[in-house]
């Protein structure tokens, strides 16, 4: 049967279906570990003034609850307080509280819009991982650490500015974002870690700063839709597969002393330039990359590298029109050699590769 029931501060009504409203007592601080966990039919809270911590999955897998009050006194939101609240719709973090725990919000399916206020410094792991509905958010200045996962399949999350105190985002701390066209990342980061813009496939443009030393490994697979990366000269490891299936990129810029990864480039299929100062990579260098499996892939790489003058450094050239011309030491011009192991690239082909000079 429904009823409602009131909360003394001791004790908890874990997986109580039935309850649909709760009172608390005079003086009640705190509102235990597990306090309404599973408790599905409670549709709304208010939480009194006096409270000053919400602890441990206290409401956790209460899926009915619409809305609820945090009073101002609150300074610590617990490890999956209000995970999979999933009818929750919006939230207001008062100015006191200074973290927001693991899972805190993880599976809040049915949450738009939440304000984070100035006083948070750190957002947990999978904090709000799995909101779906989720479509804006704004980080605070104070914060210093976006945790592993937290805003993992945010798929509706359009746009994000990270503030500059931010040193640490966490490993897939915005996988799954599809919806998420443009980031920036600040100068304090020195780190990409594994799988954090992993599947973001509106991503069109991000910005990498000078301090970065590390793309971790499938840091910005599956983004579909992003063109041009510029990695600066600070980086000097890229993880396995960090740019594997990025289908849209046509330009990469980075430096050829970098260490990269297995099939860090596997199935970039519009990519066909690269460039670091001037330097191209040699061949050696490419299948030392692993840009990619295809040998019409790689023909392509090869030809763009011949026209953009390293031609005497490209072993097994591909041969292409019988007119164009390389230029000797001495200036002259001389034909191109044609390497008869291999098959002449269609005049198609170097028509698409020269729109890209």
């Amino acid at each position: 049967m429904p009823h409602s029931a009131v909360y003394s501060g001791v004790g908890n009504f874990f997986n109580d279906r039935e309850l649909t409203e709760v009172t608390f007592a005079v003086g009640v601080t705190m509102i235990d570990m597990c306090a309404f966990s599973g408790c599905s039919s409670l549709t709304a809270i208010t939480i009194p003034d006096g409270v000053t911590k919400i602890g441990r999955e206290a409401f956790h897998g209460c899926s009915s609850l619409k809305a609820i009050i945090i009073p101002d006194g609150v300074t610590t939101i617990g490890v999956s307080a209000f995970r999979e609240c999933s009818s929750l719709t919006a939230i207001t973090i008062p100015d006191g509280v200074k973290s927001i725990g693991e899972h805190a919000f993880r599976g809040c399916s049915s949450l738009t819009a939440i304000t984070i206020p100035d006083s948070v410094t750190m957002i947990g792991d999978e904090a709000f991982r799995y909101c779906p509905a989720l479509t804006a958010i704004t980080i605070p200045d104070g914060v210093t650490m976006i945790g592993d996962e937290a805003f993992r399949y945010c798929s509706a999350l359009k746009a994000i500015t990270i503030p500059d105190g931010v040193t640490t985002i966490g490993a897939r701390a915005f996988m799954g974002c599809s919806s998420l066209t443009a980031i920036t990342i600040p100068d304090g980061v020195t780190t990409i870690g594994e799988s954090v813009f992993s599947r973001c496939s509106s991503l069109t443009a991000i910005t990498i700063p000078d301090y970065v030393t590390t793309i971790g490994w499938w840091a910005f697979q599956g983004c579909s839709s992003l063109a041009a990366i510029t990695i600066p000269d600070s980086v000097t490891t890229i993880g396995s597969d960090a740019f594997r299936n990025c289908s849209s990129l046509t330009k990469l810029i980075l430096s050829p002393a970098v260490s990269i990864g297995a099939d860090c480039f596997l199935d970039c299929t519009a990519l066909i330039t690269a460039a670091a100062d001037k330097n191209m990579p040699t061949v050696a260098d490419l299948l030392h990359y692993r840009w990619h499996r295809k040998p019409a892939v790689m023909e392509r790489v090869n030809a763009l590298l011949c026209l953009k003058g390293t031609w005497d450094h490209v072993e097994n050239q591909p041969s292409g029109p019988d007119s164009l011309k390389r230029k000797r030491t001495d200036g002259a011009e001389a034909p191109l050699r044609v390497t008869e192991t291999r098959e002449k690239i269609p005049k198609v082909l170097w028509r698409v590769i020269l729109e890209f000079l």
